[in-house]
């Protein structure tokens, strides 16, 4: 399935919801005062957020008035541009600031991915080492979540289907000695990418805090160039639960992109143009279904015109 179908039939639940009666909004005769209070109702319904709608439509009725516009089509295509440019992260010059995985030059990439437990967190990383695998790379997985005997068996589960090394120790055992000897283990095999399973879940969210610090510190001391990338998973059932997520994972340990996962699974995929104009995150990857196939590189163009597509294609 290609990238744009991945994305499609994922973002059906959110299509055929608030955005279908989104883009049914623009098929009235003229722009009218009622048009932004629908609107604003349907994309905050949608897990826009608040914040973001009214920037959202602020910028909209700026342009509508500067440019005299009066065909709401014309106002849906500069909503569907102003989506697209809050995705993109971009600069100045409207060039992307980052839209996919930086590899290593020379040596494993590593990769640290962290999020709370039930996230989607070990399957995303199963999704993500296939799709890695698929473009021919060499993929190790590290079982760092030591606290939960379960976490370390489900990796091992999911890297048996999809034929990929891990490296663990016993439950209870250091993390920090976990990623040192997967670090040794991805030099020393000529591996290019290392993907680190992290704790989701401590005592207290200060400890589970401290103990990412402690591996990404870990990290450092044994590959000073690496983390590479550290992948935040959020679930996108989570809604706006996600971006609170998201701020203390970011303060602790740097999150440099986001993997949403299940995102086939809630009518509310607004919470996409929120992560991006709240957090200044890029989404990376979205998890579009169950099978280890389901995950899709998150393209922005691709996701906004599947949003504003007609729901009975």
């Amino acid at each position: 399935m290609r990238r744009a179908d991945k994305i499609q039939e994922g973002l059906k639940p959110t299509r055929e919801s608030f955005f279908g009666k989104l883009v049914g909004l623009f098929q009235r005769s003229k722009i009218e005062e009622e048009l932004w209070n629908e609107m604003e109702e349907l994309l905050i319904a949608a897990d826009v957020g608040v914040g973001t709608t009214l920037n959202l439509i602020g910028r909209m009725k700026e342009r509508v008035k500067r440019e005299n516009i009066s065909d709401p089509q014309d106002a849906k295509n500069i909503l569907k541009g102003e989506i697209v440019r809050i995705l993109m992260l971009g600069d100045a010059s409207g060039h992307p600031l980052k839209s996919s995985i930086n590899f290593s030059d020379s040596g494993p990439t590593v990769i640290l991915v962290v999020g709370v437990n039930g996230s989607g967190k070990t399957t995303s990383i199963a999704k993500l080492a296939h799709a890695l695998k698929e473009d021919r790379k060499k993929v190790i997985l590290a079982a760092a979540d030591t606290f939960r005997a379960a976490a370390i068996d489900q990796l091992k589960i999911w890297a048996e289907r999809i034929r990929t090394e891990v490296i663990s120790h016993q439950p209870g055992a250091d993390p920090g000695a976990v990623v040192y000897d997967a670090i040794q283990a991805a030099k020393g095999r000529g591996t290019d990418v290392l993907i680190i399973d992290t704790a989701g879940r401590l005592q207290t969210k200060f400890n589970l805090m401290e103990e990412l610090k402690k591996i990404q510190r870990v990290v450092a001391r044994t590959y000073p160039e690496a983390p590479h990338e550290v992948l935040l998973v959020l679930d996108a059932t989570t809604g706006q639960n996600g971006l609170s997520q998201a701020k203390y994972f970011t303060a602790a340990v740097g999150v440099t992109g986001i993997i949403l996962a299940k995102l086939d699974g809630t009518a509310k995929g607004g919470i996409v143009i929120a992560i991006c104009e709240q957090l200044k995150l890029p989404i990376i990857f979205v998890g579009t279904g169950e099978r280890v196939e389901d995950m899709a590189p998150f393209n922005a163009e691709d996701f906004v015109e599947t949003l504003f597509a007609d729901k009975n294609n």
